[in-house]
């Protein structure tokens, strides 16, 4: 991990200039641009979990500013294959001798990955494609793991609360992901489940696993070629619609994620492929997830907030998904919802419009108050790496109003309508109950006080700690008062100026503590608003 170390400790130094005290720093574009290809080098240094976090990293904003997100980016999880001879031990050992199992088998690998590698083989008279798992990784990945675990509270301690939180979540979420990557049993099960949710519909191809020649580190399924979704000229040569191509991917994720609640989570260009009849062909299920109901709701509503262009419910269906802090400037981030909702309709952003937002937001919030759940950690994966998949394929694709479509189609929106409607026929319901029954409550408790037998029972909720950091405070302020004056006390009486020194040196420990409680607390996001389509503009016009 030493590696690491120079990073840290600069980062450190960004926050606070003599690591312990001083004031922050500022960071220039070109030194972070820097730093992110030392952290690019060292994470391929590392080896095959290292190179998996870095890819985890390049779609977490909440973690990382825009300069590492851009350099990670170019992380590939594309690394020579292991010889034939260890990947067929682990064949023969999950399945016995090959040449039973498979009726030919291709010793060349056709790609290889950190955590695995594809060959073609026939089984049954059937091409397919035969994932195996890398010799040994089982031990390496569990020991990476461990490192990371042990290192996190080091790092933790030397950034910012904002992005603790997400660090945090971010490792749970790494470990969790990189174990169920290496279960091709699991793979296999979800694979499974989500091919049957589109049994029916053409615009989709997944591969049919074989359970008798799969276990838990390989796995046989279908072969199916085609050209890959980013090759824009050679689906172009093909004849193929690229802005219907972006449509029907986003709609494949929309039922996956909405309607189904169980999604292909890495939908980056390697696992996405176009058949000859225009259908997308999905590979790699090994890191895939599931949305809870409520969660799905929330995202409908929000997807319908953004449909109408409603500022308003589209902040509180992030409050109420716990992506955006209930603290937030509501009018700023207002402003910031209709720009990113301009920036996906492909429209056009002045740049004077994109700084004075920035100046707000850095103006009054200081910090951009987002925070990414964990189990909305995987949605937003998709959500990024499909819209950069999109905007490959059409540069002015409208993701609202196919996402509006689609929602209209399927009945969500006017569901939507309907809560709301029940939601405020129910508050005239309770409020008109409250007109009845209220005033002989508050009859009985005038009663109560006019005769002075009134007991009042309060129950103070503390989840800031705001309470715990006064008495602190308050503490750390008495012993300070103390000190001084017993300092004061010690020197005037002419007694050993060493005691009076040692009063004095524990004094000022205590005061610094008591500097450090009075720091504020930052409760969001160290980053500024990023506007996808804008950004790809600005760096073409370089």
């Amino acid at each position: 991990m030493k590696g690491f170390l120079p990073l840290i400790l600069a980062w450190t130094r960004d926050r606070r200039r003599f690591i312990l005290f001083g004031r922050s720093r500022t960071v220039d574009p070109e030194t972070r641009v820097h730093r992110a290809e030392v952290l690019l080098e060292t994470l391929l240094t590392l080896g095959p979990t290292f190179i998996k976090l870095g890819q985890l990293l390049s779609t977490r904003p909440d973690v990382l500013p825009p300069q590492y997100i851009d350099v990670l980016a170019s992380l590939q999880d594309d690394v020579p294959p292991a010889d034939w001879e260890d990947a067929k031990e682990v064949l023969e050992n999950e399945l016995g001798p090959v040449d039973e199992t498979f009726d030919d088998f291709d010793t060349e690998a056709i790609s290889g990955a950190s955590l695995g590698q594809v060959y073609r083989a026939e089984y049954n008279g059937e091409q397919v494609a035969v994932k195996v798992r890398r010799p040994g990784i089982v031990s390496l990945v569990n020991a990476d793991l461990r490192v990371i675990r042990w290192s996190l509270p080091l790092i933790v301690f030397f950034i910012g609360d904002a992005r603790s939180f997400s660090l945090s979540n971010l490792a749970e979420e790494f470990a969790k992901t990189m174990r169920e990557e290496m279960d091709y049993e699991r793979e296999r099960a979800m694979l499974a489940e989500i091919r049957a949710n589109f049994e029916a519909d053409n615009s989709i191809r997944i591969p049919r696993a074989h359970p008798d020649a799969s276990s838990k580190a390989v796995l046989a399924m279908e072969y199916l070629p085609g050209t890959k979704i980013n090759n824009v000229d050679e689906l172009d040569a093909k004849g193929v619609d690229r802005t219907e191509l972006a449509k029907k991917l986003q709609r494949i994720y929309l039922k996956m994620i909405i309607e189904d609640g169980t999604f292909h989570a890495d939908p980056h260009p390697g696992n996405l492929a176009v058949a000859e009849d225009g259908s997308i062909i999905f590979y790699d299920f090994g890191m895939s997830g599931r949305v809870d109901p409520y969660i799905q709701e929330k995202i409908v509503d929000f997807y319908a907030a953004v449909a109408e262009q409603n500022t308003e419910a589209i902040l509180d269906a992030l409050v109420e998904m716990g992506t955006l802090s209930p603290t937030a400037d509501r009018q700023v981030m207002g402003q910031v919802m209709e720009l990113a909702i301009e920036d996906a309709r492909g429209e056009d952003i002045e740049q004077y419009r994109v700084q004075q937002i920035i100046e707000q937001v850095e103006g009054t919030i200081y910090e951009f108050p987002l925070r990414l759940p964990r189990n909305l950690a995987l949605v937003l994966r998709v959500a990024t790496v499909v819209e950069g998949v999109c905007v490959t394929l059409d540069p002015d694709f409208d993701f609202i109003s196919v996402a509006t479509e689609y929602l209209t189609e399927q009945g969500y929106r006017e569901e939507t309508v309907r809560r709301v409607a029940e939601g405020a026929a129910q508050q005239v319901q309770d409020t008109a109950s409250a007109l009845v029954t209220v005033p002989p409550k508050l009859d009985t408790t005038l009663d109560r006080l006019n005769a002075e037998n009134l007991t009042v029972n309060v129950n103070i909720e503390d989840d800031d700690d705001v309470l715990r950091r006064f008495a602190r405070r308050l503490i750390l302020g008495i012993f300070v008062a103390v000190g001084v004056l017993s300092t004061s006390i010690v020197y005037s009486f002419g007694s050993d100026p060493r005691i009076a020194a040692t009063i004095l040196a524990v004094t000022g420990a205590v005061a610094f503590m008591l500097y450090r409680a009075f720091k504020r607390r930052r409760a969001g996001l160290g980053a500024k608003p990023q506007f996808t389509r804008q950004n790809m503009r600005n760096r073409r016009d370089k």
